[in-house]
This record gives C-alpha cells, structure tokens and sequence, in this order.
C-alpha cells in the first residue's frame, strides 16, 4: 500500500476485499506504481452500506476512484489504469496491430472464460445451450485461450500488458480450483506472470490483510 501522493496525480482510491477479484486489481495497481489509498470492505455489511452503493450499486469490490471518477469491472479498471499510465507501457499504442491482440483477449477472459469457469464451477450444463451462452463449450474456450498464451511470453509478443494481469489471473485461480486444465501451456505462462515484482508485492498485501 502507498499513501504518499505526488501533487500531480488525482487519488486513486482501490475498494477491495483480499478474498476476490479485487487481487487482480491490486497486481495491476502495483504494476503501474503510482500511490494508491486501500479501503477494505467486509461481506458484512460494509458493501452494503449506503455510502459504498453510491460507488457501486452491487454492492460488490473490486472498485475504484481516480479523482471524481469511479470505475467498477475487474477487466474494465485494468484497461482504464492502463491508459491513464501510458508511460508504464502496460498496453500497446492505439496505433498498433497489437491494440486488437490486446483488446480481444482481456475481454475474452472477461467473457467467454469467466462464464465457462463459472458454470464449471457450479454445475451448469453449457452443452445443451450453446447457441445461448456467450462463452461456447468449455473445451472450446480452453482451445482459445491456450491459443492467446502460445504465441509468445506474453499476450502481445514480448510486451507485458494489463491483458496478463487479467488473463493470467484467471488462468491461476482456474488451474487452483479445478476450472481449468492445468496444460503445460498455462502453467509455463503463469509461471512467468507470478514472478513478476508486482505480482509478488500485491500477493504479499493481500496475503497480509487476509490474516488480519
């Protein structure tokens, strides 16, 4: 966590529970690097107050502020940081062919992984209903995404993006709670996204507040 803020940057408020999606949040927070102020939330009651509704009517963390504006949606706040860091380099330029690269597989994961592995993990059939769940079958989602990691290091080629940060997250916690195949292909990419100086700041923040 960092508390001391440059004059120049408005105050970016992270809204978080270390027990969800708001993990994701803070790698991508910890990789951009600028000064950030955490306000923990319970499940409760704190989410459900009226105070934190205004900022998010579900009632539901990862949240955050920059300045007067609030942004809510895991893969959406990483995309925002990203662009509002451009010197950090955690997304391609709007004028390369690696922008759509980029763009297609953050809101894959958002998409079609989230809502295989959700159903996966609750027992939905999916087989019967294809032609009505955004996501396809879970195969088929798991052929993608080892598609979107065999390319190269990373997402975009050589280039370490807001779009690992999510996708990588996701394939982590897929492989942890049995959503996921764990592939060689999976486990050699996370494996390069866990050693990462962010990823290991933010898990030993995250780890520290669950004890707390």
């Amino acid at each position: 966590m960092k508390e001391n803020m440059s004059k120049n940057t408005k105050e970016i408020v992270f809204y978080t529970n270390p027990e969800s999606r708001a993990r994701i949040v803070r790698r991508m927070l910890e990789e951009v690097g600028e000064p950030y102020t955490v306000k923990v939330l319970n499940y409760n009651g704190d989410m459900k107050t009226p105070e934190y509704l205004k900022v998010n009517p579900l009632g539901k963390v990862p949240a955050i502020q920059h300045g007067d504006l609030v942004v809510t949606e895991t893969a959406a706040i990483c995309a925002y940081l990203a662009d509002q860091f451009p010197e950090k380099n955690l997304a391609p330029p709007l004028d390369s062919p690696e922008r759509g690269t980029y763009y297609r597989w953050l809101f894959f994961a958002a998409g079609p992984v989230e809502m295989a592995n959700s159903a996966k993990a609750c027992g939905w059939n999916l087989e019967d209903n294809l032609q009505t769940v955004g996501s396809g079958s879970h195969d088929d989602v798991l052929k993608a995404l080892e598609l979107a990691v065999s390319k190269g290091p990373y997402i975009c080629g050589e280039q370490f993006t807001a779009a690992d940060v999510y996708v990588g997250s996701h394939i982590s916690w897929g492989m942890q709670f049995k959503t996921l195949e764990e592939r060689d292909s999976f486990k050699r990419y996370v494996e390069r996204i866990e050693k990462r100086p962010a990823f290991q700041r933010a898990t030993k923040l995250d780890d520290e507040l669950s004890k707390g």
